[in-house]
Formats: C-alpha cells, structure tokens, sequence
C-alpha cells in the first residue's frame, strides 16, 4: 500500500470539475488499497497568482503526522509547483486567461492594465514551462486540447489519458421529451448558444431543461424572455447527484457546447446513462469524445446548426436511442 497525496488547487468556496476529478481518484486510489486523499493548495485572482505559485512552491507533501507520503499526483496551475520525487502530473488546465482565452481576455482591459498582463503572462509560461518540465516526473493530459495548448514547447512531452465518468449509479430511464444541458452559467459554456438555437425554426416546439448556477443566471433569465421561449426552457438552480441522474436518465439527449472546454464530465456522464450529446466544433473536449453520428451529434457553433441538431433528435426517438446506446 502506497500513501498518495492528490493535489489540486482551488479557489475559496468555489466547486469545480477538478474537484470531482481529485476525488474520483481518492476513490479509485483507495479501492485499489491505497492510501490516499486530498490536498488543495491556494488559486489566487489575477494579479495575485506568483504567491500562490510560491505558496505551492513552499508546500510540504513528502511527509504528513511524521509518515512519509510516497507519490504525488497533481492536476493543474499551481498545484503542479509542489516538491516531490514521484510526481506525477494528469494535467486539467493551466491558467487559460494567459493562453487559449489571451487574445478574448487581455481585449477587455486598458492599455496599462495590458502591459502588467502581459508581464504576469510572461512569468506565468516561463514558471509553467519549468515546473511541467523540470518539477514533474511525468507529464499526463486529460485531453488533446490541453495537450495543444502546451505545443509552443516542442520539449514538453505528455500522454492523453481522459478520466473516466465518476463513480456514480448512472441508469437510463427513459428517452423523455426534453432535451438536458447542465453547466455553470459562465460565458465559455455558452448556455446562451442554447438559448438561441431553442429559437430556431428548426428546434420549434424542442423542449430543455438547464441546470446550473452562475454568473450568468439573470442575462440567461432575462434572454429566455426575450426569445419567447416560455414553459419550452425550465431553469433549475446546481442540482444534487441524485437530481442530476435522474435527469441524465430521463431526458432525449444531452446538450454541451462550451467553447474549448478541457474535457467536460457532462459528455462521459451522458454516455454512462446511455445518452447521446449533441456539441459544437470548436467545444475542445467533447467534440473529441463524441463520434459525429455515431454518439452524438457535432455542429457548427451557431443557433441555427445547433438548433438544427436539437430539432433532429427530437423527432427522431429511435435515433436517440441507436446513439444514445453507441455511447
């Protein structure tokens, strides 16, 4: 038996995919009759990330109550900045302002708030380019989109491993008359895409329901209202486990188009519960998983192509269900 600390970092009070990631291999980990939990080290906002990668830096986990820990497994910025001489890192994501979303972020700042971004990003890939080489034994991704976005160093060496679904009772109920999407109402899960292509001619009378909390809850709110799509949307706030795979098992299909999501639990979590999902070309992740046709559908990021998607599915029950049976 081995002593494994699993390390991720994460801001306060805050729930992520991470986390479900970091405590899936707890659990595998200990089923496997290891030894192994959770540390969380310190994600700090913008303008504060380089004490936090000293934070992490300065972290003790060779040992802990005076027993030595054997291996360490890392997940993403900056938990990666840990000591330890068997360090494994299954990387979830660096800080994707300084990378992929650059050009989307740094547009929105002012001129002087640009420069000192540009120096933050800077230390950021110089500190990333040396833990993910030098600090780390092994280097895994959790999907081809990460592994892209480390391509500007030819050095850097990684294997796509995709975690698999949660350990959770997934079922399939029933293949129902609505379509489900659940995410964090953030921009980059662009849950108003979905409300758009809701409107379609193509996707008329299409009926979804979205869960989730965030951000964006109002203007998504507020959008349903004026797209007129009434009783067709029902908006539910985070669901419990037990309320998500009710719906998993009970819905048509599963709608996730994010805009280059790392990975995406919402994809493995349909096809455990026997569901086709329907995302979009430039979605990262899931339109890695999902076979065009085969376990799903894969679109066009827009509301027409999308709607288009919905609409099919929903006439079509038997095709659901082939698909949704191919996940």
């Amino acid at each position: 038996m081995s002593r494994v600390a699993v390390v991720t970092s994460s801001p306060p009070i805050a729930e992520g995919g991470h986390l479900v990631i970091a405590r899936s291999l707890v659990r595998a980990l200990g089923d496997a009759g290891h030894d192994a939990h959770i540390v969380i080290t310190p994600q700090n906002p913008f303008g504060r990330q380089a004490s936090a990668y000293l934070a992490t830096w300065l972290t003790d986990v060779r040992s802990s109550e005076g027993r030595p820990i054997d291996h360490v497994i890392s997940l993403r910025f900056p938990s990666y900045a840990v000591r330890h001489p068997s360090h494994v890192c299954w990387l979830n994501h660096t800080m994707r302002e300084y990378y992929d979303l650059w050009d989307r972020w740094s547009g929105t700042l002012s001129p002087t708030g640009r420069v000192k971004e540009r120096v933050r990003k800077l230390f950021i890939h110089a500190a990333d380019r040396y833990l993910l080489t030098r600090n780390v034994r092994r280097l895994f991704v959790q999907s081809r989109t990460i592994q892209q976005r480390l391509s500007m160093w030819r050095s850097l060496r990684s294997t796509v491993l995709y975690p698999p679904a949660p350990q959770r009772p997934y079922r399939c109920e029933a293949y129902g008359d609505y379509i489900f999407m659940v995410s964090r109402l953030t921009p980059l899960k662009r849950a108003d895409l979905r409300l758009r292509a809701l409107a379609t001619p193509a996707a008329g009378g299409v009926r979804a329901v979205i869960a989730g909390d965030g951000e964006e809850r109002p203007t998504l709110e507020r959008l349903s209202r004026e797209l007129g799509l009434g009783a067709r949307v029902t908006l539910l706030p985070r669901l419990t486990d037990e309320d998500l795979l009710a719906h998993l098992s009970r819905c048509r299909a599963v709608c996730f188009p994010p805009y280059q999501e790392d990975y995406g639990f919402v994809t493995v979590e349909a096809f455990a519960s026997r569901k086709a999902v329907v995302t979009c070309t430039d979605s990262g992740g899931p339109s890695e998983l999902v076979a065009d046709g085969v376990a799903g559908l894969v679109t066009a990021p827009s509301p027409d192509a999308l709607g288009a998607a919905l609409g099919r599915l929903m006439d079509d029950g038997s095709l659901a269900e082939r698909m949704g049976a191919a996940a």
